[in-house]
């Protein structure tokens, strides 16, 4: 077992440019890249190993060879058969389409078995003023959209929200959101391709979802969405890392690394990292791993202790059991019950989520 690393696997949407390589990514020579698929495992893309033993093997046909060896034990059989997370670069040179995503039991029902999409973004760089579109306006219902949409008059419905390098954005399924032009994020999300699009700046030619939207769209929570602050614990040997999002799917930290920083993927999760600035190495048992901005990386469940070491922001992402690896560890740290519900995002929702699966 070893830290992988992929293939980018590049995407050419219409609202793409080639910021991406400011990162340090070795874009086509001509084109648009909109998107880099850093680590996917889906009928869309799915990322090819790019160095050691296993280098040219496709995720999937990766996924089947280690099994729980690459996935872990702790987690369950659907995450073996169907790779749970899907992790992007995005460079919006231009604006989004403004859109929403189903949850998981509505996709399934609509999209053939496929999964929800609740996600979250890092702005990596943002533009001076860049806005992205976060939430509807207070006060918009269901039917005070479907006019406004008729009219083609969306854009007084649209909350918008001005953001700079390091702010996080979480972004549960049934939550209206655009990225805006000029920013570049990272995106950590459900393992899906799912998205209605509602409004799309007039571009013609690509495809709206207006019924599906308006049946997914949560008008409920209108108002209610804010940056995520998260909270702060040190390092084992320099460097701190933030807690921002915790939820059923994903829970994502980030580790500002100013010398070192021990872990262990002690057979129970993979864990995956974006490093999102700066330079460094991942040291283990097997070897040495440069990394820099721009990179992603996938730790083996089972590849044992390993170090980070260097200068560097990166974005840690696994598949949690919230009590053990979030709630108990912040309250030991002596963190009130309350500021870990409040600060960090997805965590109160995917608590009652369980509790009303318990009561079934």
């Amino acid at each position: 077992m070893y830290p992988l690393k992929f293939k980018p696997l590049y995407k050419d949407y219409v609202w793409g440019g080639r910021n991406l390589a400011s990162l340090g990514k070795p874009l086509p020579a001509e084109g648009n890249v909109a998107e880099s698929w850093e680590i996917a495992c889906h009928k869309n893309g799915s990322s090819i190993v790019a160095n050691g033993k296993y280098a040219g093997t496709p995720l999937p046909e990766l996924v089947k060879t280690l099994g729980r060896r690459l996935i872990g034990e702790a987690l369950p059989q659907q995450d073996i058969d169907k790779f749970p997370l899907l992790i992007k670069l995005i460079d919006a040179q231009e604006n989004l389409s403004v859109q929403v995503h189903p949850d998981d039991e509505y996709a399934f029902a609509n999209e053939n078995g496929e999964y929800g999409k609740t996600e979250m973004w890092y702005i990596i760089s943002a533009k001076p003023g860049a806005k992205l579109v976060y939430d509807v306006m207070p006060g918009t219902s269901r039917e005070s959209f479907a006019e406004a949409v008729a009219a083609n008059d969306v854009e007084r419905c649209l909350n918008t929200m001005e953001v700079s390098a390091g702010d996080v954005i979480y972004i549960p399924a049934g939550m209206v959101h655009a990225i805006g032009k000029g920013i570049i994020i990272a995106e950590i999300q459900q393992n899906s391709d799912t998205t209605y699009r509602v409004y799309d700046y007039g571009r013609v030619g690509r495809e709206l979802h207006i019924e599906k939207a308006l049946d997914v769209i949560d008008f409920g929570s209108a108002g209610s969405g804010k940056k995520c602050s998260g909270i702060t614990l040190p390092l084992s040997s320099g460097g701190k890392r933030k807690i921002v999002v915790a939820n059923r799917y994903f829970c994502t930290e980030i580790y500002d690394i100013g010398g070192s920083a021990d872990e262990i993927a002690n057979g129970s999760r993979f864990h995956t990292y974006v490093f999102v600035s700066g330079t460094g190495t991942i040291v283990w048992e097997g070897g040495r791993l440069p990394v820099r901005a721009g990179e992603s990386v996938l730790i083996p469940a089972a590849m044992g202790k390993y170090t980070l070491e260097g200068n560097l922001t990166a974005l840690k992402t696994f598949k949690p059991d919230l009590e053990k690896d979030v709630i108990h560890p912040l309250k030991e740290a002596g963190f009130e019950e309350d500021l870990v519900f409040s600060e960090i995002a997805g965590l109160r929702e995917a608590l009652q989520y369980g509790s009303k699966e318990s009561a079934l």
